[in-house]
């Protein structure tokens, strides 16, 4: 095409002013730099909130119904539990068991979230639990349930562990406020639990404060009989979850409610999402500058050339071709710095991700390393916004190079 030769030709030529030639440069620079940084930015946003959202749901539930008031607990759970399973797009139902107590292992303490979970063959397994880091998982609750004269099990987040000292097949002690009703009341218990597992699940707030038992097992140490405090939907499809808690209203009647993971970590995810729309709107910025070095590199350029496009016009260019030069040239100013972003940016998240060179204090943001995880439908969007706003700078120059009139930048050559 001819306007895209001569575009290509203007580019590439040497130069009389060199300010020109080095504007260029800055401009194929600057719109590289902000795609490059939109999509580390990005990648880590996606990161922090696949990572987040993994490690959450691995512990709760993707629909969870609980009571509106804190009172004795969801008693006749096995017949709510199976009718929710008949919802469309629900996989398993399961109930669970949170209440805190006090963790005593080699001389140190610690705060617990203890949680009681069905080992019954066929149960759904907590993800948390599907691949633990020592000992065993839910089978190993199941096997210390049915052993006699045996300590029952109780598997322990990594850092807690730690914190207190506790070791595979060594016994630790659980404090519970309320764990023993005598006719004066409610007095502490301190039951004796034998550790037979250890999970790792990468999410600091679960690895440092919780602890899994057996349903039957947490039930006794609560002071509780056959109930539950949660009835757990799985979900084929999280996205589902709203649908589903709207069907499972009639359900469950209404002393129950049903509340989604979204509404659960709504702050948290709100804050992602705010985080998410401030780093497009500032990094965004430095493709409008980028976009202002090329819309003055092309001023300079048709001011350079205008004896050049005064020849063109003489020789039979229409308006509409002169216009195209300085556009295709804008262009491949922007196409160049885009592709170079790209290939600088997915390259920086690959071994930034892979080799996490990046640290984080996992008790300031419960992740140890900064997560990259870039995707293709970012780049597509951040080339196409890098490529438009390119082009947008192209107009003025462009409209400015039609306006010469050949007859007086030909005067006196």
């Amino acid at each position: 095409m001819f306007e895209f030769f001569v575009a290509r030709r203007y580019l590439r030529a040497k130069r009389k002013q060199v300010v020109i030639s080095v504007i260029t440069a800055i401009s194929v620079i600057g719109v590289a730099a902000g795609v490059m940084s939109l999509v580390i930015a990005l990648a880590i946003n996606n990161g922090f909130s696949s990572t987040l959202q993994r490690n959450l749901l691995g512990a709760t539930a993707h629909v969870s119904i609980l009571e509106k008031e804190r009172g004795t607990g969801i008693s006749g759970w096995e017949e709510i539990a199976a009718k929710l399973a008949k919802i469309p797009h629900v996989i398993s139902s399961a109930p669970g068991l949170y209440d805190g107590a006090y963790l005593y292992g080699v001389g140190q303490g610690s705060g617990v979230i203890v949680k009681g979970v069905s080992v019954a063959p066929g149960s759904p397994v907590p993800d948390a639990l599907l691949h633990p880091k020592l000992g065993g998982g839910v089978d190993a609750l199941r096997a210390a349930m049915n052993m006699p004269g045996e300590l029952p099990g109780i598997i322990l987040g990594a850092r807690l562990a730690e914190n207190v000292g506790a070791v595979i097949d060594k016994q630790v002690h659980i404090l519970i406020p309320n764990g023993e009703l005598t006719p004066f009341g409610p007095r502490p218990s301190f039951p004796r639990l034998r550790v037979v597992g250890i999970f790792e699940s990468g999410f600091f707030d679960l690895d440092n404060n919780w602890g899994f038992a057996a349903l039957p097992v947490a039930q006794k140490l609560f002071g509780l009989e056959d109930v539950v405090n949660s009835i757990e939907l799985r979900l084929d499809d999280i996205y589902k979850a709203d649908e589903v808690a709207r069907a499972a209203e009639p359900i469950i009647g209404p002393k129950f409610a049903a509340t989604t993971w979204g509404e659960q970590n709504r702050q948290l995810l709100n804050a992602l999402k705010t985080e998410r729309i401030v780093t497009v709107i500032t990094i965004g910025l430095i493709q409008i500058v980028a976009a202002l070095n090329i819309l003055i590199a092309l001023i300079m350029m048709v001011m350079e050339k205008h004896r050049d496009i005064a020849i063109l016009i003489s020789l039979g260019a229409r308006a509409a071709q002169i216009r195209r030069i300085f556009v295709f040239e804008g262009a491949l100013i922007g196409s160049v710095g885009t592709v170079l972003g790209l290939i600088a940016g997915y390259t920086l998240c690959y071994f930034a991700g892979h080799y996490r060179w990046i640290r984080l204090d996992e008790q300031v943001y419960a992740l140890s390393f900064v997560p990259f995880e870039p995707r293709a439908l970012d780049g597509v969007w951040i080339a196409a916004t890098a490529m438009v706003i390119s082009l947008v700078a192209t107009l003025y120059p462009a409209r400015n190079a039609t306006r010469i009139l050949p007859a007086e930048a030909l005067r006196y050559e």
